[in-house]
């Protein structure tokens, strides 16, 4: 199996990419988002992160050969657990991502549905789906990415802080980040981290 791959990049086309490995050339099918970025880098050396599967074609008669290329492994990463979803392809998959991986793991952490559905191929179900499935599986994606935070009413900090005591209780960044959201939109008055941690429990256990 093909895991990395390294060569001068000829030409960048919608969704794929060709790679001058001499006296190979290859093509390697690239998720949506990457492509502009992609496009800067035609004529210089670029290491593809690979995925290696066969396409299957005339109800599974007969089958092709297909490379998928990554930026990076942490992208390659995503990306299996995306298709690990019921209804989401290797196809479907490369063309929704049109967004950085890091967005559309915040907004999976954060179930922000809204999003998912921005995306190409993913209609309301299956961004619930995806949500269902993968919501807890994806914080490491998130690496970097600041989740919107709404300021409480002794400021940001208090929601900060608060954020951190949630993570001290065990629940993960983007929950906890979820958690206090849901607070301070309950109870915009709130001023304190204590205050606001105990409204995000008391709203998540439907009291």
């Amino acid at each position: 199996m093909i895991t990395r791959i390294q060569g001068r990049l000829a030409a960048v086309h919608p969704g794929r990419v060709e790679l001058e490995c001499p006296p190979i050339v290859y093509e390697l099918l690239v998720p949506a988002g990457d492509v502009q970025a992609l496009n800067t880098d035609v004529g210089r050396d670029v290491t593809f992160h690979t995925l290696h599967y066969h396409e299957v074609h005339g109800q599974g008669s007969s089958s092709i050969p297909r490379l998928v290329g990554f930026r990076t492994p942490a992208d390659r990463s995503f990306f299996e657990l995306f298709t690990t979803v019921k209804g989401v392809g290797t196809r479907k998959a490369l063309r929704a991502l049109e967004l950085p991986i890091t967005r559309i793991a915040a907004a999976i952490a954060t179930r922000d549905a809204d999003l998912l559905v921005s995306l190409p191929e993913i209609g309301k179900r299956t961004a619930e789906t995806i949500i269902a499935q993968l919501n807890g599986k994806v914080d490491k994606f998130t690496s970097g990415t600041d989740i919107e935070l709404k300021p409480a009413a002794g400021g940001v900090n208090v929601a900060r802080d608060a954020i951190a005591v949630l993570s001290m209780l065990g629940e993960s960044r983007a929950d906890a980040t979820q958690m206090v959201n849901a607070a301070i939109a309950a109870e915009p008055e709130l001023a304190t981290a204590d205050a606001v941690v105990e409204t995000a429990y008391r709203i998540r256990g439907g009291n």
